[in-house]
């Protein structure tokens, strides 16, 4: 922390020294960033089970609030496009973002095959429109109770991750103060399960968790890019839930790989922050592809010829955040 701040406050200097004129501080900040001296950045792997390591793995949506019917076919095609074939996307995929995965195979093979699972949609606000943490988890509970969710899997055949969707009117605890989406693990009749949750932020904090579709609070005040399916909530949904997904199969129980603290853990794509592209700095995307009908950004095509925009994951072969483009 003091080193991330006496980088702040020297680029403060600088722009002030230049007159905020004739230099970039956003060069500035690229230099003595480069000046740092960082830890290697390492994910240990902690022995415990892994979603990774699955033949198929099932990912079921619960719909919380309000959506439209063009929000939700964005998400699900994402989701599908997880597992799209090799060569039906090309190089720059969703799929081949999530082949990245496979190398988190702890001492097992891995060949975890994601497909959309079954949707359940409230629309009703069933637990209100402010949300605690803890009530994600029992809105699946009862959501499997009733037969509109399938039961976790308890033979070897399959695994199930269940992903909670709420609406951009709906709070949730600590979101967009500390959180734009998490996971974690309950267990319902004495098998455990992997869950996670995203909010929209459109309303309520796009600017910490829309970023780059929004211009930051806080840092280098860059313009927002344009998100690729013309939606800032639900584009910047979809970063989330990539983050959060990847997190889920990589560390599903707090005992996968993950750095530092299992409270609150460095993961597979949360070690990596603000990197999209090659040349990614604080406050710069890197360079993405753009979309020259609409303008959108992206790094990833999808289903339905779909372009979405995808974080930076920690590759364990070569020890180093990768980024699609």
């Amino acid at each position: 922390m003091g080193v991330l701040w006496a980088v702040c406050m020297a680029v403060v200097a600088l722009s002030a020294v230049n007159g905020g004129a004739s230099s970039s501080p956003y060069g500035q900040w690229r230099k003595l960033l480069g000046l740092v001296k960082e830890e290697p950045l390492v994910l240990k792997y902690h022995n415990g089970p892994l979603l990774t390591t699955t033949p198929l793995l099932n990912l079921h949506l619960l719909w919380y609030g309000k959506f439209t019917p063009a929000q939700r076919a964005i998400v699900v095609d994402f989701v599908q496009s997880l597992g799209m074939r090799k060569g039906e996307q090309g190089s720059s995929s969703v799929s081949t973002w999530w082949k990245t995965t496979e190398g988190y195979k702890g001492s097992a093979p891995s060949n975890s095959n994601p497909a959309l699972g079954k949707q359940k949609v409230d629309e009703t606000y069933s637990l209100g429109k402010s949300l605690k943490r803890s009530d994600i988890a029992a809105l699946l509970e009862t959501a499997v109770k009733s037969g509109a969710l399938p039961p976790p899997e308890t033979k070897k055949k399959g695994a199930e991750l269940y992903l909670v969707l709420t609406s951009e009117d709906v709070m949730v605890e600590n979101f967009c103060r500390s959180s734009c989406g998490f996971h974690g693990s309950a267990t319902l009749k004495n098998v455990p399960y992997a869950y996670a949750w995203v909010g929209n932020s459109a309303r309520q904090c796009p600017a910490q968790c829309a970023w780059p579709f929004h211009q930051p609070v806080y840092g280098p005040q860059t313009s927002p890019l344009l998100a690729p399916n013309a939606d800032v909530g639900i584009d910047g949904m979809i970063i989330n839930i990539a983050t959060v997904i990847a997190g889920a199969v990589t560390n599903p129980f707090n005992t996968g790989y993950f750095q530092g603290d299992k409270e609150a853990p460095l993961e597979a794509v949360s070690a990596c922050p603000g990197m999209f592209g090659k040349g990614a700095y604080p406050g710069y995307a890197g360079e993405l592809l753009v979309d020259e009908t609409t303008g959108g950004s992206y790094n990833a095509h999808g289903l339905n010829a779909r372009t979405f925009l995808l974080p930076a994951m920690w590759d364990p072969s070569s020890r180093t955040c990768k980024t699609l483009v």
